[in-house]
């Protein structure tokens, strides 16, 4: 199956809401809103993006200023710049990039917990919540703990 993979070249200004069901590449500069929810959003290296970003998955190789929420997640590479608030499950920043702002890296798996596990929840979730002793005794709850991790790694 070929994947369509749309261009927008360097000289081209976009204002306004940018919608998608396809990949996209933004050499050009893009003001307002992205979202590509289900494709890959990749900001080239003369791409220059002041929006809301929402996508499957974001490559940064220019500039983005504004907040970017990828399901999948964001990848800032050498000489890329976010200027915004990051939230993906997933999030690299190589060397050489910039990045202000925070990361926020909810897992999926998160919030499937509840739903996963509904005669747990209905008996006492309070009680679990509240007591380490009662957290730490049931396999889902003890897992809980561990995304705590790259929130203190990201901040």
């Amino acid at each position: 199956m070929e994947k369509d993979i749309v261009n927008i070249g360097k000289s081209v200004v976009i204002k306004g809401e940018l919608n998608g069901s396809e990949d996209l590449t933004i050499e050009g500069h893009v003001e307002g809103t992205i979202q590509l929810r289900d494709h890959v959003l990749t900001i080239g290296p003369n791409g220059r993006i002041k929006a809301q970003v929402f996508a499957k998955s974001v490559i940064v190789l220019g500039e983005v200023t504004g907040n970017v929420t990828a399901s999948d997640k964001v990848d800032i590479r050498d000489n890329g710049s976010v200027d915004g608030d990051i939230i993906s499950p997933r999030v690299a920043i190589a060397e050489g990039a910039h990045f202000r702002g925070s990361v926020d890296m909810q897992r999926k798996v998160a919030a499937a917990q509840p739903a996963a596990k509904p005669a747990a929840a209905a008996s006492t979730p309070a009680a679990a919540a509240s007591t380490p002793a009662a957290a730490a005794s049931t396999p889902a709850a003890a897992a809980s703990p561990q995304p705590a991790v790259p929130h203190r790694v990201g901040a």
